[in-house]
Formats: structure tokens, sequence, C-alpha cells
């Protein structure tokens, strides 16, 4: 990273952001606060990272010359049923609509819609809404007791936390947790199973199922995620990397870049 390169924080900034904030100045990383959903004139030529929700990094990140990377759509349906703990298909909206019986359904990219237990298709955003070729990820109704945030960088945990209690929000850095042990050694098989299929910058999430058995949860974006009661110094390096110049994105991360959009207003 360059001296002169920048950390980019949207309108909207949330705690993480005032932590990463933080972190940056104590490593002499100067920090940026838009004031508008654009990208700042006096950043356009200057290398920046960004933290913010996809709006904003859509919004800035062709203007900027941004790579964002993000994990693909189909990461936890090609996971084997041992780590994934039910059932989880890629599917289209209109084919989800068609559903009649309970799943659990989520956009896997942005929250275009509720992502939660649906009755049936029905339920689900019209096409008047959404295109009938929105993909939809569709997974069997099962009850996490424990959720935990990992920031994974080249493959290895940077820094994890504690984000729910049965659905409650419950933060607490993973070595104050209990089952730190078990979240490492599942999150280990975890990355091992998704090596070449996952950024070398990204969150993955972990959870214990009522029942017993852990199984993944979800993964994200690391320039759009909360840090919980993760170390903010080891969460920026995971940001810096997931969503920063184009010139230094490393080859293997270029097929999980996200195309960004202009916006103008």
């Amino acid at each position: 990273m360059t001296t002169d390169a920048v950390l980019l924080l949207s309108p909207r900034i949330n705690d993480t952001g005032l932590q990463l904030r933080a972190a940056a100045g104590r490593r002499g990383l100067r920090s940026h606060t838009a004031t508008a959903w654009r990208a700042p004139a006096e950043l356009i030529g200057t290398p920046v990272h960004v933290y913010g929700g996809p709006l904003f990094a859509d919004a800035v990140g062709s203007v900027l010359g941004l790579a964002l990377t993000q994990p693909p759509h189909d990461w936890l349906t090609v996971l084997p049923r041992e780590l994934t703990g039910r059932r989880v298909e890629l599917t289209t909206l209109a084919e989800a609509r068609a559903l009649r019986s309970p799943a659990f359904l989520k956009p896997p990219g942005d929250k275009l819609f509720p992502a939660k237990v649906y009755r049936d298709g029905s339920g689900l955003p019209g096409p008047d809404a959404l295109e009938d070729d929105s993909p939809v990820q569709v997974s069997e109704v099962v009850r996490f007791l424990r959720e935990y945030r990992l920031f994974v960088l080249d493959g290895e945990v940077r820094t994890a936390s504690r984000y729910a209690l049965d659905g409650d929000l419950a933060e607490a850095p993973l070595a104050e947790d209990p089952y730190r042990a078990e979240v490492s050694a599942f999150a280990a098989d975890v990355l091992a199973a998704s090596v070449g299929r996952l950024p070398s910058a990204v969150v993955v999430d972990v959870g214990l199922l009522e029942g017993g058995g852990w199984a993944a949860v979800e993964a994200n974006t690391a320039w759009a995620s909360g840090g919980y009661a993760c170390d903010p110094d080891a969460v920026l390096d995971v940001v810096l990397r997931a969503g920063g110049p184009a010139e230094q994105l490393a080859e293997a991360d270029r097929r999980y870049c996200r195309a960004s959009a202009s916006v103008v207003g």
C-alpha cells in the first residue's frame, strides 16, 4: 500500500466504520468520510480503499478505479453437506416464487429482499419489483443457537467474534467464548474446503445448530460487513485487501470482482 492511500468511508458511517477510521489512524493511513453518495472529487487519482454498503461502493467504485471482491453466489451450495448442516440450493426468483412449503430464502449477494423463513414463495417480490432471473438461495429451515463472524485473509482467520445467541445480538470476542476451540476447528475445515472458491479477503459466518453440529451460515463481502467484537486492526487488514485499487488486485482474485456501477446523484 502506498503512503498516500486513503480509507474512504460512506456517509452513513457505522460503529465498524468508526473503529476502522481509528485503526487507520494508528497506522498512519489517512481516512476520509464521504459527505455524499458519490466519489469525492479530491480523491480521484488517489489510491483508495473503501468501507461501506453496496450502494456506496457501486457509486464510487468505477470512478475511483476500485476492485471490490465478493464471494460467489453459489459458495454455500457447493460446500459438502457435513459443512452446511442443511440442504442449500441456488435458484432464480421466478422458480422460488413457485415454492409451496416453508424455506429460508435470501438473496445471495446484495440485500434485495429480506432474508428470512418464508411460509412459501408467494411472499417474495413480484416481477414488477425484481427480475425473474434474480438469484435466490433456498435453504432448509434450521435454528442456529450460536453464530460467529470470521474475517479471513489468505485462507486464515485474522480475527473472529461471536455475534448472536439464539438469534439475538450477543457480541463477544472469540477468545472469551466457551466454544472458541470448536469454532476454530470448524472454521479450518470450512476454509480448507473453500480453497480456490473464495476471494483472498472475505468474511465467513459459522454457527452451532440446534441439536448439535456446526454449520457454515454464509460468506460476505469484507468491505461491507460489520466487525462486531472483532479486532479492528485485523478487520482493517481484510477490508483493505477486499476493496482497494484495481492495479493492486491479485490475479487469483480477479474472478471475484464485483461489476461496480457508477451511480449519479
